[in-house]
């Protein structure tokens, strides 16, 4: 028989709705399996199974009332230690802030609870979100299930771990400079770095260069798809909009349509360093390339689209956005050298 763990999220989904499990008989699952599995892969720097459990029995309600259910009702999808869920911990994964709890939401969080999805805690990340690896001082670093001795990346880390350790089937992530697609890589998910506008970025983490925005991961891209489809949506004051899909179409169907014959760009060189690509990298990059071809899309080599000119561009605008963390003087000394 299969674990309620190994289902996706779509299939975990459809059985609460049935009411063939129950979301709190899900959640207390996926509690248990956190309470294993979490101080070995360091997914978690707050576990908040009272407010799961709430929100799962709020799930219970809904399907037993005949309500109209979202197609993640009663899925966990905990949220990265960046961004407020109210009444629970915000540390930023900083020392300096390990005290704080939000007041409010952010909206990207509104829009997981209005689609009945479950909390079961705060995902791990470094310090404010700024490095690529998932390493503070708040908890353990966090490291791919595949291999413990292994980093999952950042900064999205924790939420990584948390999905490729089975935990959840799901996780909210953000992403800036890899901090989605860095940790899905390092654990074997599909991680997405949505467009600009794509999701509200309110009201705690308005980034003004527009560069670091909300998305998915999770192990198909079915799941992704439709957890993009509940975090998808602009809010009032946002700084950036992205046009919404047309009516009645969404990112789920989407999914399970043929794509169009594509062209795609493929390069290897290596821009940001004096390195070799590693003979294992290269493979992968060829079969995902030849498959491509098989699949009827058109591959052509290109020279790299940008110099290192970009590094000192990114660093400016990294540095800008490190300047935004709500630090107060008194505490800036118990800041990260990094963050520094």
């Amino acid at each position: 028989m299969v674990e309620l763990h190994e289902l996706d999220a779509l299939s975990q989904a459809r059985l609460v709705a049935a009411g063939a499990v129950s979301a709190v008989e899900l959640t207390e699952h996926l509690l248990t399996r956190a309470e294993r599995l979490d101080p070995l892969v360091g997914a978690f720097l707050a576990r908040t199974p009272e407010l799961a459990l709430r929100q799962a029995a709020a799930a219970d309600r809904a399907v037993a009332e005949g309500a109209p259910l979202s197609p993640l009702h009663g899925v966990a999808v905990p949220v990265k230690d960046l961004n407020a869920v109210a009444g629970q911990p915000q540390t930023f994964g900083s020392l300096a802030l390990r005290d704080n709890v939000a007041a409010t939401d952010d909206n990207v969080v509104a829009r997981l609870k209005a689609a009945g999805t479950v909390c079961l805690g705060k995902t791990n990340t470094p310090e404010f979100g700024l490095p690529a690896y998932t390493e503070g001082r708040l908890g353990p670093p966090a490291r791919t299930p595949w291999d413990l001795t292994r980093s999952a990346g950042g900064s999205s880390g924790g939420a990584a771990a948390a999905v490729a350790s089975r935990i959840a089937p799901l996780a909210h992530g953000s992403d800036g400079g890899g901090s989605i697609r860095i940790p899905a890589s390092a654990c074997g998910l599909v991680g997405l770095k949505t467009s600009r506008g794509r999701v509200s970025p309110g009201p705690s983490s308005v980034d003004l260069a527009g560069l670091a925005v909300h998305g998915p991961i999770g192990r198909t891209v079915p799941d992704v798809a439709a957890l993009l489809d509940v975090m998808a949506g602009p809010w009032p004051g946002d700084p950036h909009w992205a046009a919404p899909l047309p009516e009645g179409q969404s990112f789920l169907a989407a999914a399970g349509r043929d794509p169009d014959r594509a062209r795609v760009a493929r390069f290897a060189t290596p821009v940001l360093a004096d390195v070799d690509v590693d003979p294992q990298c290269l493979r992968a990059w060829e079969q995902a390339s030849s498959l491509l071809d098989e699949l009827g899309h058109e591959v052509i080599d290109i020279d790299p689209p940008f110099d290192r000119g970009v590094i000192t561009a990114f660093e400016t605008v990294w540095a800008c956005l490190a300047c935004l963390a709500p630090v107060p003087a008194e505490r800036q000394d118990l800041l990260m050298p990094l963050t520094r």
